[in-house]
């Protein structure tokens, strides 16, 4: 009998270990078992090279790190057969970080490698869906780290793809709509708003319409449109303050932007000090 409960127990603890972890999801310890290790994908991707004569591709990335160990099979997989153009790998590993318990609340640099059927040749490479490399401005063996607006950015000029970097440079919100611009190659004035109520089909309807907007100037630089000043005032008085050379050409026909599109909220004033009480008579 003594052998038989021996046995149902350990059926238990081995039947209680059984079981797969949600990649990403958090986990925490039980009152009687370590922290479960999970998968994940790296923090960020910070660096590609190939070896091999362009068969291995080798990509760097951050991953967990603490006094214990803290990552395991780190590893870079195709997703996709090689296409013409491109290439599509996935990086995962195998952690205990979702937890802070465990310890892992660090990083560090890791390494993995995956073999290529064919040379990579001009092909890019895209990890984990968004994260892009290409062999073109590189020096080999490294590949470039291509940009929020891809491996070839639009030169800057008066071009819708020229006007969305500007838009990126301030950080202008999602679904940001351009709603003018004056542009003449090396200097932009550029005219845009957001919407801030309900998601809807038909603007008419009540709260649809509202938006708010904004005005920003900028100047033509290497590196793409380069934001000199914000304002919403008429004329040209805001940037040439700040660029003396703006060409007023540009400029001197803007309107104010509407006080419902871009509010003018002034500082609160002070509090009124309270007045004294007056003197009781002793």
């Amino acid at each position: 009998m003594f052998v038989a409960a021996a046995l149902g127990v350990v059926a238990v603890l081995l039947l209680g270990g059984c079981g797969t972890q949600v990649a990403g999801r958090q986990a925490s310890p039980s009152a009687t078992g370590p922290i479960p290790w999970t998968i994940f994908e790296p923090s960020e991707v910070t660096g590609a090279r190939l070896a091999d004569g362009g068969r291995t591709l080798l990509l760097e990335a951050q991953v967990p790190s603490g006094a214990r160990a803290c990552v395991r099979d780190f590893k870079a997989l195709l997703t996709d057969p090689v296409q013409k153009d491109l290439v599509r790998v996935q990086l995962t590993f195998s952690s205990p970080s979702g937890d802070r318990s465990s310890g892992c609340t660090k990083e560090r640099s890791a390494t993995a490698r995956v073999r290529l059927p064919v040379p990579l040749g001009s092909r890019k490479v895209v990890v984990d869906h968004y994260v892009q490399f290409t062999a073109e401005g590189a020096e080999p063996p490294a590949l470039r780290l291509c940009g929020k607006l891809g491996c070839t950015p639009p030169a800057t000029g008066c071009t819708d793809a020229s006007y969305d970097q500007a838009l990126m440079a301030v950080d202008a919100p999602e679904h940001t709509y351009r709603d003018s611009q004056e542009c003449d190659g090396k200097w932009l004035v550029m005219d845009f708003s957001w919407r801030t109520g309900p998601a809807c089909g038909d603007d008419s309807a009540p709260g649809c319409s509202s938006r708010l907007g904004d005005r920003w100037f900028f100047r033509a630089e290497k590196s793409g449109w380069v934001p000199i000043v914000e304002g919403a005032a008429g004329g040209c008085r805001v940037v040439q303050r700040r660029a003396p050379a703006f060409p007023a050409s540009l400029c001197r026909d803007l309107a104010p932007l509407s006080s419902s599109l871009h509010p003018s909220y002034p500082p609160a004033s002070a509090s009124p000090s309270p007045s004294p009480s007056p003197s009781r008579p002793s």
